[in-house]
């Protein structure tokens, strides 16, 4: 669909909704932003916008006549696919595109894109960096910060593009085709949103919707559902796994990570030459080898930028050791099963920060996870009450509810004693507290360093 001249719906105003207008204007669109909060102010909205460039902005409601004007809309991804605007969109016969697949109809180049409910932000930086150390134009965009609409027109045949892309940039795809796709995993999150697990699994199976079999998609193994969709899959599938051999694919074994290609198997590399800790980050590492070896990059640059590899800020990030005390920042475990990786990574007794916003997710495999390494559980927000229920339920003893997250910083330094850990991992979103799991990890590591 050619876009120029034409009006263009822009359901939005936020990092995502500002990329889709700037990509428009290029384009010789005219971008119409709405965004569905009254409060929202018009003109701090012009601002952002390119320099020289102006757009109408609506707040509140929309009026119909511009549902009648527009050729194409475009929904950020913190907007459901499902509400009514939408749905009136779509009966009108206007084409819904999310902001993934507007980046991805004007980009050029290769295409590597990483969904999962864990780990898609350290796999996706990985991958990134080791294009990097191998190619002169690779960019790095997507669900990890930089909208895609934001790079897509700076991309060239030779560019390499690698996504972090989630399921709610996956719901409103249709062309949208990575050169290697790859599913992390997938565990109940955002139910919310997307209404039901079946619903959620869907979603995300869409990154590689498109695909054929000149096409790679990534997926472990060890998750039941990336096993499953693997047999139907339209890409050529390539497993991981960190519990078993495989005879083609990236597995480990002991402490050891192989690849099996083509009856071969090679030993690639021993975890501890890694500086990334648990059992989740040899997972991530596993698929980021395989992403970049299929996207071309020689295996001796792929080991060498994973060896050389720091933790992505906010998960299981290393803080500081203060009194003898290890603190840990995994504010981007939002969600129970993020968060199990973060615990099954401590190695000492652990004072626990948990509790946020309620995302409609159970925690009793969770708790579970604590297996003796959580002496102290300290719970935050609006799933306070909840979470603690379900720990007494599992026989949690020391549980302590904070008033504030200034309070639960202050408890788990009167908690903890040289020799533990304090892990900030709530398994739930920020909202409610914070703006964002930045915002959050960034006041942990502040209190953490002023001690």
């Amino acid at each position: 669909m050619g876009l120029r001249n034409k009006k263009v719906l822009v359901i939005g105003t936020g990092i995502s909704g500002i990329g889709a207008a700037k990509l428009l204007f290029e384009a010789g669109a005219i971008p119409v932003l709405y965004d569905e909060n009254e409060k929202t102010e018009a003109a701090k909205v012009q601002e952002r916008l390119p320099a020289g460039r102006q757009a109408a902005v609506y707040t509140g409601s929309l009026p119909e006549s511009i549902i009648e004007e527009i050729a194409l809309a475009v929904p950020s991804p913190g907007v459901p696919a499902d509400i009514g605007l939408v749905a009136r969109l779509r009966k009108a016969g206007i084409p819904v595109w999310g902001e993934l697949e507007l980046g991805y109809r004007y980009a050029k180049g290769r295409l590597a894109a990483i969904t999962g409910t864990n780990g898609k932000t350290t796999t996706t930086t990985l991958v990134g960096q080791i294009m990097k150390a191998y190619l002169p134009s690779v960019y790095v965009a997507g669900n990890i910060g930089t909208p895609y609409t934001e790079t897509a027109l700076l991309t060239k045949e030779d560019s390499v593009t690698v996504a972090e892309v989630s399921s709610f940039q996956l719901e409103t795809t249709e062309s949208f085709r990575p050169v290697v796709s790859a599913i992390l995993n997938i565990t109940p999150d955002h139910l919310n949103r997307h209404h039901s697990m079946e619903n959620y699994v869907a979603a995300k199976e869409k990154i590689a919707a498109q695909q054929t079999k000149e096409n790679i998609c990534v997926l472990n193994y060890e998750d039941n559902y990336t096993r499953e969709f693997g047999e139907r899959c339209p890409a050529r599938v390539i497993f991981f796994s960190s519990a078993r051999k495989l005879e083609e694919g990236i597995y480990l074994d002991g402490d050891e990570i192989y690849m099996a290609e083509a009856g071969l198997v090679k030993r690639l590399m021993n975890i501890h030459e890694m500086r990334l800790i648990g059992m989740c980050n040899v997972e991530n590492v596993m698929a980021a080898i395989a992403v970049a070896y299929h996207m071309g990059a020689p295996m001796e640059m792929i080991l060498d930028t994973v060896r050389k590899f720091r933790a992505v800020e906010h998960r299981i990030e290393f803080v500081a050791t203060k009194n003898g005390v290890d603190y840990y920042n995994d504010s981007k475990g939002t969600n129970p099963d993020a968060a199990i990786q973060g615990i099954r990574a401590m190695s000492k007794p652990t004072v626990l920060i948990g509790g946020g916003y309620d995302k409609q997710s159970e925690y009793d495999d969770w708790i579970e996870a604590f297996e003796g390494k959580v002496k102290c559980l300290v719970l935050v927000g609006q799933t306070a009450e909840k979470i603690e229920a379900c720990a007494r339920k599992h026989g949690m003893g020391d549980i302590v509810r904070a008033e504030s997250f200034e309070e639960a910083l202050v408890i788990c330094t009167e908690k903890a004693q040289s020799g533990d850990a304090v892990l900030l991992s709530p398994a739930c979103a920020s909202w409610g507290m914070f703006p964002n799991y930045e915002v959050r990890g960034n006041k942990f590591k502040d209190y953490v360093n002023s001690l």
